[in-house]
């Protein structure tokens, strides 16, 4: 039996050296050399094909095809023809250079294919650093932390090899271009006539991408483009927050008369998006449950009237639309949300505050202090997943299921008698990725949530439902069918004739749920027993019932906060001027 190893020379052919060794026989040298440059050609094909595909990727979900790899890259093209022309440092510097600057681009299209994705709108290269620190955290309550942290690890790993390997290859084509100097000239003069001619006619590529490809330069536009309009944004919100605020010198007796003696709350419910209600395969369900609850809620008492509204923020940054409603500012990037916090700009919990309620918010999905809720908001209550008594498990991103957030609100802050309060709660069972979810109990038996035990295990995972579109879309419906099942058996419930509920979404869902192109129209209620809450609204326009139709009216979110302090203020506007208004 051998013990060498399969690729080791036979000993046949082994000779003696002068020390009384053993030798290679003399066509080793050429075998490696031939083994050399297979391997040096397989290198330059990789680099070619890799700087290639970085040139011409785009930067937006929808353009991703096998077509857009086949079209032409100008800027490949310019830099190898100056390549030709510059003696080898410069070339090298060049090359360098160039190379850099193209990684760091394909890094932006990385990025930007995963905003498109969630948040449907670009990278923001001034304002989106902050957010990674949050999304991190939502994929940590989503998968849990072990997978969490491997996905962070490869996605650096990813970064790291882009910025490396990217500009190696642009060195290495280059290079290799100056040493056949002749033969790269005339195939860099073809690529270009044949570019020019692309550009000229409007040929494209399978898919309809144009063959011609400038999709770097554009993109590199582009973004020192957003770099100037993020600076210049900061300038103008700042102008924004010092423009004069009616509201915010209002004495408290002439705020919300109209809901004087009234617990005012605010229910945001993820991600229920237009697409929930209208133009999906689930929506005729969800419609159903609004339907019924509509019905259900007059038998209890209540009245209610829809429409939509346009957030700011689209698949996630949910405090974007809360900060919006509250503030009456259009609040649709994170640098905005800091300059608007470092602020006093004068919110809805405010004006409640002033007028004489007592202020609360209900964020079961915060683990952590939550310092804007008191240097902001000033709320004079903040509950969150630690301090409302529940014992139950956690359902991938959510603390709690939505009815157990809903009976602790009412248990803590509406059971015993008390103060006028406003509240801000958020239903968090909706949120991505939308499995597993809870299942309704009765209500004698939430208890201290232990009765969830088990459920999770029971409900499908979200690594088996995110395989599928479909299962994706079909586990959001559900998860939106749970949080509005909720929320009516709530008010059905509750037993409080004082009680006023305007109930929302925050964004739509991400593009996988959402589409692309998608609005970013959210469903808005305002639901009451005491008919004169109601007339006071009655200028709105808005239609009657939890469910708005596609005629229903469309306000920015912006505009809600000062049409609502005017409604229900000591002189509420009698007529319909103004009411109306183009989305922002």
């Amino acid at each position: 039996m051998s013990f060498l190893p399969r690729t080791a020379w036979p000993l046949s052919r082994l000779r003696p050296s002068a020390d009384g060794g053993t030798d290679l026989p003399p066509d080793a040298p050429s075998k490696r050399r031939r083994v050399h440059i297979v391997l040096a050609r397989i290198a330059t094909v990789l680099a070619f094909l890799l700087l290639w595909a970085a040139l011409v990727s785009p930067n937006q979900p929808r353009y991703v095809t096998p077509g857009t790899f086949v079209r032409i890259p100008i800027e490949g093209l310019v830099v190898v023809a100056l390549g030709l022309l510059l003696p080898p440092r410069w070339r090298r510097i060049l090359a360098g250079v160039a190379g850099a600057g193209f990684a760091v681009l394909t890094v932006v299209k990385l990025l930007d294919l995963g905003f498109f994705s969630e948040l449907d709108r670009p990278f923001n290269p001034v304002g989106d650093w902050a957010s990674f620190g949050p999304a991190v955290g939502v994929l940590h309550d989503s998968v849990g932390r072990f997978w969490a942290d491997v996905a962070v690890i490869v996605a650096l790993l990813l970064v790291l090899s882009v910025l490396v390997f990217v500009t190696m290859s642009a060195v290495h084509v280059t290079t290799l271009a100056a040493r056949h100097r002749a033969w790269s000239a005339r195939a860099v003069t073809a690529l270009a006539v044949v570019w020019a001619l692309c550009a000229a006619f409007g040929v494209q590529a399978p898919g309809g991408a144009g063959v011609a490809s400038a999709t770097t330069a554009r993109l590199a536009g582009t973004e020192a483009h957003l770099v100037r309009a993020d600076i210049n944004d900061q300038h103008t919100f700042t102008a924004d927050l010092k423009s004069p605020d009616r509201f915010a010198i209002t004495p408290g007796k002439d705020l919300l008369t109209g809901l004087r003696g009234k617990d005012v709350v605010i229910v945001f419910v993820e991600s229920y998006g237009r697409v929930a209600v209208q133009g999906s395969f689930y929506s005729p369900q969800v419609d159903a449950i609004l339907k019924s609850g509509t019905s259900e809620l007059q038998a209890a008492g209540f009245s209610s009237k829809s429409a939509f509204m346009t957030s700011p923020t689209f698949g996630g940054i949910s405090w974007l639309a809360h900060s919006t409603l509250q503030t009456g500012l259009w609040v649709d990037n994170v640098q905005r949300y800091g300059q608007l916090t470092a602020s006093n700009r004068f919110t809805l919990s405010d004006a409640f505050n002033r007028a004489g309620w007592r202020t609360v918010a209900d964020v079961p999905s915060n683990e952590k202090n939550w310092p804007e809720g008191k240097t902001f908001y000033h709320y004079d209550q903040l509950y969150n997943g630690s301090n409302v008594g529940y014992a139950g498990p956690q359902f991938s991103y959510a603390n709690m299921p939505d009815q157990y957030t809903l009976a602790a609100f009412q248990r803590l802050e509406l059971a015993q008698p008390h103060s006028p309060v406003m509240a801000e709660i958020d239903l968090v069972s909706s949120h991505t990725p939308w499995a597993p979810l809870p299942r309704m109990v009765p209500e004698d038996a939430l208890g201290n949530g232990s009765i969830f035990n088990g459920m999770p295990q029971q409900g499908q995972q979200p690594a088996v439902v995110w395989r599928n579109a479909n299962d994706v879309k079909a586990a959001y419906g559900q998860s939106i069918e749970y949080s509005l099942t909720a929320l009516i058996s709530w008010l059905q419930n509750v037993h409080d004739k004082n009680l006023v509920v305007v109930a929302l979404g925050d964004h739509e869902p991400a593009t996988i749920v959402s589409g692309s192109g998608a609005s970013h129209d959210v469903p808005v209620t305002i639901i009451a027993q005491d008919s004169n809450v109601m007339d006071r609204i009655s200028a709105w326009g808005w239609q009657d019932g939890l469910l708005p139709n596609p005629q229903a009216p469309v306000w920015s979110m912006d505009t809600f906060r000062g049409r609502f302090l005017s409604a229900y203020g000591q002189h509420p506007p009698s007529t319909l001027a103004g009411v109306f208004s183009t989305p922002h």
